[in-house]
């Protein structure tokens, strides 16, 4: 129809035109987000920019480092307790995931490591600690 709807055949195209964020090879693990075209603001799991509004976002490949700017241990729906963060990556953008080893050795402040894009059971990606547990306490 005189070219207004994507190729099929083509993902990228496929994935402005409903907005998603697709997985164009399933099995690697990394962890994707978008780019704003417009103002270059980088984000994760948006259909708009949350800075300038705009809905040209290319979906980029993270390279997995961040550090922890907030960490909470979680003892509810679980038997053993469970540590949940936000993590702000490299490139810019936060998100909330787990940060493997003991939930109480994570604190705000440490480098940590993808090590999963997507976690089976909570669908969260899954971090390591890089420098190991904090240690500078007074």
């Amino acid at each position: 129809m005189l070219g207004t709807e994507p190729d099929r055949g083509d993902p990228d195209a496929a994935d402005l035109a409903t907005g998603l964020v697709a997985n164009a090879n399933p099995a690697s693990d990394a962890l994707l987000f978008q780019r704003c075209r417009w103002c270059g603001s980088a984000m994760y799991q948006r259909l708009l920019c949350p800075v300038c509004a705009g809905s040209d976002l290319r979906t980029e490949a993270s390279t997995g480092t961040g550090v922890v700017r907030h960490a909470t241990v979680i003892h509810r729906n679980t038997p053993a307790a469970r540590n949940v963060s936000l993590v702000e990556m490299a490139e810019g953008f936060t998100v909330r995931g787990r940060v493997t080893g003991l939930a109480t050795d994570v604190h705000s402040g440490d480098r940590v490591q993808l090590t999963t894009a997507q976690d089976p059971v909570r669908s969260q990606p899954v971090f390591q600690l890089v420098d190991g547990p904090y240690r500078s306490r007074s």
